[in-house]
C-alpha cells in the first residue's frame, strides 16, 4: 500500500516533497498537544509516503510540548534501553566534537521491539555542520537485482548493542573526549542481542525494507569475513545517493523519521561547537520477515523500554 500525500494541504498544513525517493517538510502546524486526528493523520501519511518528514519554526515546542506531540502517534517507549540522560521518555544527545552517531543506522535494532517512528528535536544547533543524512531502506530493496532479493528475502542477522562507536569514528579520541550524553560502557551496560529478518514487512504500508545499520554483527550462517562482504554490499545499496536526503539544521526544527524504513547518519563536522538534540521514540512492533516468522530475542528483555502490549490492547 503506498499513500499518496506529495502535496497536500488542510487549512494551513502543507506537506512539501523535498526528494525522488525520500523527505518532505511540512509547514502551517504548531506541534505540541491536542492537534486533532485530521491533522494527526496527515502527518502520519505524510511520514509513511516520504519516510522522514521535518517541521521548521517550532522554537515554542519544550520536553513537554514534544512528549505530548508525540504521544498522540502512540505509545511511547523509555528514553533508552540502557542509557539515562535524566529523562523518562527524551534521550538527549550532546556534543562538541564529533558525535557517537557518525555512522548508518537503524534506532534501538539490537532489541527485539525496535521502535516505529524517532522524532528528534534541535535545541542547540551549531552555526555549520552537525547536518543529518536519512536513507529509504524501502526504495534500496525495491531496486534489488532479483538474484540479491532471493538472497537477502531469506537472510538473517544478527543485531547487539555490544557496538564500538570510537572504534567506527574517524577520530575515536574526539568521540570520546566530547560526547557527554553517555559512555559506551553505559550504552553497552546491559547487553542485548537479537536475530531479525533482514528484510521485514512494514505492518503499516506492507512495503519490504531492508533491516541492516551499524548494530550488525553477523549474518545466521555466515562467517564474520563472509558476513562483512555481504553487509557492505547491501549497505552501499541502502547509503546511494538517490536513496537519501540531507537536512540543515535551524534552530526551533523537529526532525520524525519512520524508524522500520529506514537508516540515518548524523555527520560530525562541526569542529568544537556544541550540538544538542533531543529525541523521543513511539513504540513499534517486532519485525516480521517475508516467511512470516518473527524477530528472535537472543540476550535481554526488552519488555521495561518498549510494552508491546499496549499496541495491540
Amino acid at each position: 500500500m503506498t499513500i499518496s500525500l506529495d502535496r497536500a494541504a488542510t487549512g494551513t498544513l502543507e506537506v512539501q516533497q523535498l526528494g525522488g525517493r525520500i523527505g518532505a517538510r511540512i509547514d502551517g502546524v504548531r506541534l505540541g498537544p491536542d492537534l486533532g486526528a485530521e491533522t494527526v493523520g496527515r502527518i502520519r501519511s505524510a511520514l509513511l509516503e516520504h519516510k522522514v518528514v521535518f517541521f521548521r519554526g517550532q522554537e515554542h515546542l519544550d520536553d513537554e510540548g514534544h512528549i505530548a506531540f508525540a504521544e498522540q502517534l502512540g505509545s511511547l517507549t523509555t528514553a533508552h534501553p540502557t542509557v539515562n540522560t535524566g529523562s523518562a521518555r527524551i534521550f538527549t544527545l550532546t556534543a562538541n566534537k564529533g558525535m557517537a552517531a557518525n555512522s548508518w543506522h537503524t534506532d534501538v535494532t539490537f532489541v527485539d521491539r525496535i521502535p516505529a517512528i524517532s522524532i528528534l528535536r534541535g535545541v542547540t544547533i551549531p552555526a555549520y555542520g552537525g547536518n543529518t543524512v536519512w536513507a529509504n531502506t524501502a526504495a534500496a530493496y525495491e531496486a534489488l537485482p532479483d538474484s540479491l532479493r532471493a538472497l537477502v528475502d531469506n537472510l538473517w542477522a544478527v543485531h547487539s548493542n555490544d557496538y564500538d562507536y570510537a572504534a567506527s569514528s574517524e577520530s575515536p579520541e574526539a568521540v570520546e573526549e566530547s560526547h557527554r550524553s553517555f559512555t559506551r560502557s553505559q550504552f553497552a551496560s546491559t547487553r542485548f542481542e537479537t536475530e531479525h529478518p533482514v528484510v521485514r514487512v512494514h505492518p503499516e504500508t506492507g512495503e519490504r525494507t531492508l533491516l541492516l545499520g551499524h548494530f550488525v554483527k553477523k549474518f545466521v550462517g555466515l562467517n564474520q569475513k563472509e558476513s562483512a562482504i555481504l553487509f557492505n554490499l547491501l549497505q552501499d545499496r541502502v547509503t546511494k545517493l538517490e536513496n537519501t536526503i540531507r537536512w540543515t539544521w535551524q534552530p526551533g526544527d523537529v526532525a520524525m523519521w519512520d524508524n522500520r524504513a529506514t537508516q540515518h547518519y548524523a555527520v560530525a563536522d562541526f569542529d568544537t561547537q556544541p550540538r544538542e538534540v533531543r529525541r523521543i521514540t513511539v513504540a513499534g512492533d517486532i519485525p516480521v520477515g517475508v516467511d512470516g516468522r518473527t524477530s528472535i530475542p537472543r540476550v535481554g528483555d526488552a519488555a521495561a523500554f518498549s510494552d508491546i502490549g499496549a499496541l495491540v490492547s
